[in-house]
């Protein structure tokens, strides 16, 4: 199954990164996943079909309101998630990333399983390796940060035994 998976990643992906998608993607993509989530108590997400996927529950930046965004993510081989603002290769970061930036403690729900976990940003040299990663798991992604035109935010999710996030 790997080896096919692998190959479907191959075709996709170069898709991922035209124009068209880069504007439909945005637009069409959220709301079939949070659709799919209500229909299935947040057990399956559509992107999970292709990669590992998760929801990240942050807390809202200025607002402090509850946030719930679907990402793709790359297990980092120790036990945490790697996550990264592409955005779609949008010109500005998307606000998840500034929730995190201004609430590291955060929760994650992968396969209908919630955790909390502490996010921090990956820099320097880390960086390199974290797109390595990703690219291995789904190619020609770091595309999306030349074309965007800036640094992506680039996220190691770790989780946490903290009792006081379990209520998130």
């Amino acid at each position: 199954m790997p080896t096919v998976l692998h190959f479907v990643r191959s075709v996709i992906s170069p898709l991922t990164r035209t124009r068209l998608f880069r504007w439909a993607g945005p637009r069409a993509l959220p709301p079939i996943e949070r659709a799919i989530a209500w229909l299935t108590g947040g057990r399956v997400q559509l992107s999970a079909l292709l990669v590992p996927s998760l929801v990240l529950h942050t807390t809202g930046a200025k607002s402090g309101a509850p946030r719930d965004t679907a990402l793709m993510y790359t297990p980092d081989g120790m036990g945490r998630a790697i996550v990264a603002g592409t955005s779609f290769a949008q010109e500005r970061h998307p606000a998840w990333t500034y929730n995190l930036l201004a609430h590291p403690d955060a929760a994650i729900t992968v396969r209908g399983r919630r955790m909390p976990v502490r996010a921090s940003l990956i820099g320097g040299d880390e960086r390199n390796a974290a797109w390595a990663r990703i690219e291995a798991q789904w190619p020609g992604y770091r595309a999306y940060e030349r074309e965007s035109g800036r640094v992506v935010r680039l996220f190691r999710l770790q989780p946490v035994a903290d009792p006081h996030h379990a209520s998130m």
